[in-house]
């Protein structure tokens, strides 16, 4: 008796188990833990940057190019900790590549704070505006926060995505770089 009470017990612990886990929507149809609304394998979706220099730059106008966003801001220490790499071991290795392309976008940020932000970090890769979160809100949800980097391939579609900054996380980004770059 004590076995097939067990035995029933164990079978709908694991039968609510399951069911409760049927219940939440397959991975690909949530954001993930870091707060984007895209995944790998996506398309990019389409925007048009407005530089801290005054030139406009359609995303779709890069097609053929590796690209890398940098949704960043002023405010956020993890941005400015991760920046430096960015600048010497991608943009510095990459710039002159015609194949390449990086831009930070600054999240709501008003044109002179994004200035002394550049500045202040002392990156030379160019820096797009984003106005009221609307870029940002195109690839992560308005209440994620920054920093976060995607990678978009030659043919527009996104392969890489990152969160925060781990020198694991930005090593395997490097070499996803090199490997899209040497196709």
């Amino acid at each position: 008796m004590k076995r097939t009470w067990f035995l029933f017990v164990f079978l709908w612990v694991s039968l609510t188990g399951m069911m409760a886990q049927q219940t939440v929507a397959p991975k690909d149809t949530l954001s993930n833990a870091h707060g984007f609304i895209v995944k790998i394998g996506d398309w990019a979706p389409p925007f048009i940057m407005t530089l801290t220099d005054g030139r406009t730059i359609p995303l779709w106008s890069l097609k053929g190019k590796v690209v890398m966003l940098q949704f960043t801001a002023s405010w956020c220490g993890v941005c400015r900790r991760e920046m430096p790499f960015i600048e010497k071991d991608i943009w510095q290795k990459y710039k002159n590549n015609p194949h390449f392309a990086l831009f930070a976008i600054d999240r709501d940020e008003p044109l002179k704070v994004a200035k002394y932000f550049i500045l202040s970090t002392g990156i030379t890769y160019p820096m797009a505006l984003d106005p009221g979160a609307k870029h940002f809100q195109l690839y992560a949800h308005k209440e994620a926060g920054v920093t976060r980097n995607v990678l978009i391939d030659k043919n527009g579609r996104i392969v890489f995505l990152t969160r925060l900054y781990t020198p694991q996380e930005f090593h395997a980004l490097t070499e996803k770089i090199a490997e899209l770059l040497h196709q």
